[in-house]
């Protein structure tokens, strides 16, 4: 008899799990997201479920990269191979920043006895290809990194100054939230910049533009800094919070209708996030900011813009010539005094060329201080940018 009700009690697993979908979608539920790729090819209904299943995964999750390892592979590459068998999203557009050291540097490979040099692009090319087709994706490196590791956005940031680093954020498709990647090079004939190309990046007449990080490449390049300021300046708008810095280059730019890549150029690639329900705010700490009580005061003034934590992102953009040199040795106090204000916001940025930023606070149209129209007020150097964004209430 006990044959028997196992035999009675598997057709009925097999009508539920072929006709219920609130008992699929909870079974569904459970697994990452590759595997749920993987489960909607089993049937309509499943299908179906497992669509609903990603539409409700609103929430942002990353890739840490903090451990070296042998010199075939970056330990990004590693990291987002391993990861994304795990992760409970599915990417739409990702932004990985790697260390240019070891990203396309020398390292040692211990059995055959030499040095291999990685390639940069090849090491791109790794990465993309482990990313969805239809993703865009936009990849910097820079002199350092700054990484909160996984688990859990309470984690303390690690600023990584030397040494093989890196983190890839994955951004899922969010409702009332637009973010896209842009680029503008500098065109060697012109010295006017063409700011139609802004309207076409989405950068101009958009009421629902809150934040753009910007990257600088090529920054030592003549004419690196003019063109800069043509991009700069006309987006120095009091309802549009401006963030980022010089990187040493940037490696991969990919989406639906863009695959430029880089070239020997000047230029400018970012992301720029729209929507209503995003709030941001930043901060400038600069030259004077070289202790912990002035940095948590700096700290203090991002507290005080009153962003929610839940579902908010930190971003760190600091000049090399700071971390623990400036802080005379003690290694970390920017990122742990951040932690100290935010203990569950989750923070990433780099140690780059020059920084651009100031201190906004954009909720509705309330603004803590003015930039001025004075041409350098958004381009820094030896300081540090600190900025939130805060991409809506999840579900």
């Amino acid at each position: 008899t006990q044959g028997a009700g196992a035999m009675e009690s598997a057709p009925k697993g097999g009508y539920v799990l072929a006709n219920l979908a609130e008992v699929v979608e909870r079974v569904l539920g459970f697994l990452p997201t590759k595997a749920l790729l993987r489960a909607a090819c089993v049937c309509r209904l499943w299908r179906e479920c497992a669509r609903r299943t990603l539409r409700t995964r609103q929430r942002i999750a990353w890739v840490s990269a903090l451990e070296p390892g042998p010199a075939e592979n970056h330990a990004l590459v590693r990291a987002l191979a391993r990861e994304l068998e795990k992760v409970h999203v599915l990417p739409q557009t990702v932004l990985y920043i790697a260390d240019a050291e070891t990203f396309s540097g020398h390292e040692e490979c211990h059995e055959q006895k030499k040095a291999r040099k990685r390639n940069s692009k090849e090491t791109a090319l790794a990465l993309e290809k482990l990313l969805p087709k239809r993703c865009q994706v936009l990849g910097l490196v820079t002199p350092g990194i700054v990484v909160t590791p996984m688990g859990s956005s309470s984690n303390q940031p690690q600023e990584i100054e030397e040494g093989e680093a890196g983190f890839a954020l994955l951004f899922p498709k969010i409702d009332g939230v637009k973010i896209h990647t842009f680029h503008f090079s500098k065109d060697v004939k012109s010295r006017v910049f063409d700011e139609s190309k802004f309207a076409e990046a989405g950068l101009k007449n958009n009421p629902d533009l809150r934040v753009v990080l910007l990257f600088g490449y090529n920054s030592w390049k003549s004419g690196a800094t003019r063109f800069l300021h043509q991009i700069v300046n006309p987006l120095n708008e009091k309802s549009i919070i401006l963030a980022g810095g010089q990187v040493e280059s940037f490696t991969s730019l990919t989406s639906e209708n863009n695959h430029a890549q880089p070239g020997d150029a000047c230029g400018v690639v970012g992301l720029a996030f729209s929507g209503p329900q995003i709030q941001s705010a930043t901060v400038l700490l600069d030259q004077d900011v070289a202790d912990e009580r002035t940095a948590e005061a700096a700290m203090q003034r991002l507290k005080a813009a009153n962003i929610p934590e839940h579902n908010t992102i930190g971003f760190m953009f600091a000049c090399v010539g700071r971390g623990y040199r400036h802080y005379k040795t003690k290694r970390n106090m920017e990122a742990d005094a951040f932690r100290k204000f935010f203990p569950n916001v989750p923070l990433f940025g780099f140690f780059g060329h020059g920084e651009i930023g100031c201190d906004r606070i954009v909720t509705g149209n309330f603004v803590l201080r003015e930039c001025n129209d004075i041409k350098d007020d958004l381009l820094h150097g030896y300081t540090t940018v600190m900025t939130l964004i805060h991409l809506g209430p999840t579900k």
